[in-house]
């Protein structure tokens, strides 16, 4: 084959990639969600007048359609894995997109701390203390859960929060409260290798540690029953490596079996009943979504009704609260679990939170909303 044949080979094939790509680019139909990723997918931007001399850089239709192109470009999944591989197993980067791993767990580098995130989410945890607990004698508690990172990331030579400054952060900004440390029950091995939660079977300590500070206690006579379904968690999807899946296991007993669960219904008006584990989000886009419904539930209800006392708690808590609240259920008469992320604090009696009948408050959130709080009403 003569050198001019092969260059003609060359360009005929690099043109026929390059516009068989760019016709199935444009011809495609756009996706809405990347499954794989967790997340709504951007949309083909409006061009009008707001998109083209918008102020906001991020907000101008150059930057929304370069948005969208990259979201819909083809086989994007299928590319996001070779990059990954490529990243980890050829240029030997220890992280890839903010995501690294270590004896099989996948972790996020959550850095640096951001104490002006940490200031705003205790500032609000105080406006909710001022409007409805000042000076009525309630036991107010709170706890900071620690995400992976405080684990794995400085031991392994990641960029990591400084975790104490953090925790001090927390101590200083909310002290109407009682500081309840919960790291000394944890470990690794306590949360999942692909998701960011923990293991609501691995927590139970968790659990007796936050009621013995609170005045209660809780047994550790649960039955561990398995999902059957596999679950690969956020991280999973966003590393884009073929990882093996995790095991979603789920505990109940007696008394959980007996408890009256309730959340708003559909209406917004009033509660209706749910189920402790809701089997349909098992099998859903997230597993983990099981757990009280799901994170996105802006409040839930756990009535105990074989209850040995008529003390009531309060929880405000992120989606780490889902897989616990319920264990602390043995201890009450009745929790409320609240999700600010979801409902305004303002809004909280009208939607019947009983702060009055509350005997305990806790606030209970992990690091990773702590150093990001924008979403925090």
């Amino acid at each position: 084959m003569t050198e001019k044949i092969k260059n003609i080979v060359v360009t005929s094939v690099m043109a026929v990639l390059l516009f068989g790509i760019a016709l199935f680019a444009w011809f495609k139909p756009a996706d809405s969600f990347s499954d794989s990723e967790r997340r709504e997918l951007a949309k083909m931007p409006a061009l009008n007048a707001e998109t083209i001399f918008n102020k906001d850089r991020d907000k101008t239709f150059m930057k929304l359609f370069e948005d969208y192109s990259l979201d819909q470009f083809p086989l994007r999944d299928t590319f996001r894995s070779l990059k990954s591989y490529v990243a980890f197993n050829v240029f030997g980067h220890k992280d890839n997109n903010n995501l690294y791993t270590h004896d099989g767990y996948i972790t996020q580098i959550e850095y640096p701390l951001n104490k002006d995130s940490v200031t705003n989410a205790t500032g609000k945890f105080q406006n909710i203390y001022d409007k409805y607990l000042k000076d009525t004698g309630k036991n107010v508690y709170i706890s900071v859960i620690p995400d992976k990172g405080y684990f794995l990331a400085a031991p392994n030579g990641y960029l990591s929060l400084d975790y104490n400054e953090l925790f001090e952060l927390v101590k200083e900004n909310t002290q109407f409260a009682e500081y309840i440390d919960i790291t000394g029950q944890l470990s690794i091995e306590d949360y999942y290798k692909t998701d960011t939660h923990w293991r609501q079977e691995n927590i139970i300590d968790v659990a007796q540690k936050l009621a013995e500070a609170m005045g209660t206690s809780v047994s550790d006579n649960y039955t561990v029953n398995t999902l059957d379904h596999p679950f690969y968690g956020v991280y999973h999807g966003q590393l884009a490596l073929p990882y093996p899946a995790d095991e979603i296991k789920y505990l109940t007993s007696d008394i959980l079996n007996e408890c009256i669960i309730k959340a708003p219904n559909k209406a917004g008006l009033g509660f209706t009943e749910v189920p402790l584990y809701n089997m349909e989000n098992a099998v859903g886009r997230d597993p983990y979504e099981m757990f009280l419904s799901g994170a996105r539930v802006s409040i839930v209800i756990i009535e105990n009704p074989n209850a040995t006392t008529d003390r009531e708690l309060i929880v405000f808590r992120d989606s780490f609260g889902s897989s616990l609240v319920p264990l602390l259920a043995e201890g009450y008469s009745k929790i409320t679990a609240v999700d600010i992320r979801e409902v305004s604090p303002h809004q909280l009696e009208t939607l019947g939170v009983d702060f009055e009948g509350a005997d305990d408050v806790l606030f209970m959130f992990s690091t990773l909303i702590l150093n990001s709080s924008g979403e925090l009403k």
